[in-house]
């Protein structure tokens, strides 16, 4: 819990940074109204439409993915390189699949603010577009080396168990 406090605290919400462009601007707006858009009263915590439309079983996540793909089709529409707008998926990504756990997902949505991240993520861009760029794509090669060892290990452990049940029924 002391997590969620101290995280949420810092994504409390974005600062308004100067920007010409309009888009950006909605976007962060939309940001707002899906991550942090209403305090819990006597808590620092703040929840938007994003973490009530997680209560609603399967269609609530989705259409929360639905929503978000609005930043990423900004960040598309202001140039950002394919590692930036993958990062912004794989944000989405994330939030959309646990966020769709019952209980767990609920509390995950409150604390995980995927279209803050995206947002703060664009104006990062706007702002250095080199260095961001960069550290997209290490973080991609980062989750590619993870998904490799994890699938591997998944996949051992398959094998190990097959082979497991397989001698255990024919002893």
């Amino acid at each position: 819990m002391q997590y969620l406090v101290r995280r949420t605290r810092s994504l409390r919400c974005l600062p308004d940074m100067p920007t010409n462009d309009d888009d950006i601007r909605r976007a962060r707006a939309l940001a707002r109204a899906l991550d942090s858009a209403v305090g819990v009263p006597g808590t620092p915590i703040r929840i938007g439409l994003d973490a009530v439309l997680g209560l609603i079983p399967g269609a609530g996540d989705i259409a929360g993915g639905v929503l978000s793909g609005y930043i990423v089709l900004t960040a598309v529409r202001a140039g950002a390189p394919s590692p930036v707008i993958w990062r912004m998926l794989a944000n989405i990504g994330v939030d959309t699949l646990v966020g769709s756990v019952p209980v767990i997902g609920d509390v995950f949505d409150v604390a995980y603010k995927s279209n803050i991240k995206n947002v703060e993520l664009l104006e990062r861009y706007s702002a250095q577009p080199a260095a961001v760029t960069r550290r997209s794509e290490g973080m991609f090669a980062l989750v590619i080396a993870a998904l490799i060892i994890i699938i591997s290990v998944a996949g051992f452990a398959a094998v190990f168990l097959v082979r497991l049940v397989w001698h255990l029924l024919s002893s």
